[in-house]
């Protein structure tokens, strides 16, 4: 039992050594059209990296074309969504966005969140949910929601980490009708 807890501490201070590593060369950016190519790739990696976290499919988003994605960064950024890029130098190395949550202004999904597996365990992953819920509390979101497929169970305890709970509601993915997908939400404050 010793052996595993020291196992465990040396663990946590890899992780905090990493952590303090990477996060200083990260910058997030909003996705706009000076960057719509860099985030078409990023996200085009994505759905390559990570195809059961997605809705969308790789099939489907690179056959949009470069005005097409311009116009999505039209499109992402308003008054009730945005979307960002986190980048290390000129490398975008993680993706995330807010989206409304049907007429409630009150609620909002975490959507597209992805960190390239090169700067995984850096702390994007949460520099990226800690920029959207500072964006959610100051746009009168109370309730920030996602879904996460079961076969995701790293990201399940990443996002219970970050305050998330399993709602119990669920769905069929409908990419793999044979999986399973759980919605999880938190509280959102105007001082997030």
């Amino acid at each position: 039992m010793v052996n595993a807890v020291r196992c465990v501490e040396r663990e946590r201070r890899t992780q905090d050594i990493l952590y303090d590593w990477c996060k200083p060369m990260i910058t997030i950016q909003t996705f706009t059209l000076q960057n719509a190519l860099v985030f078409k790739a990023a996200r085009l990696r994505a759905l390559q990296d990570a195809p059961y976290a997605f809705c969308a499919t790789y099939a489907e988003e690179s056959r949009l074309t470069d005005a097409d994605w311009m116009e999505r960064a039209v499109q992402a950024n308003g008054e009730r969504s945005i979307f960002y890029l986190a980048m290390d130098g000129e490398i975008a190395c993680g993706i995330a966005g807010v989206l409304p949550d049907g007429d409630d202004a009150s609620r909002a999904r975490l959507v597209s969140m992805w960190t390239a597996p090169t700067h995984r365990r850096c702390g994007i992953g949460k520099l990226l949910v800690d920029t959207i819920l500072e964006w959610a509390g100051s746009h009168g979101v109370r309730t920030l929601q996602l879904h996460v497929t079961g076969k995701n169970e790293s990201a399940v305890l990443f996002y219970q980490h970050l305050g998330f709970s399993l709602t119990g509601r669920t769905e069929i993915y409908p990419n793999y009708p044979a999986e399973t997908v759980y919605e999880m939400a938190r509280p959102v404050s105007s001082g997030t």
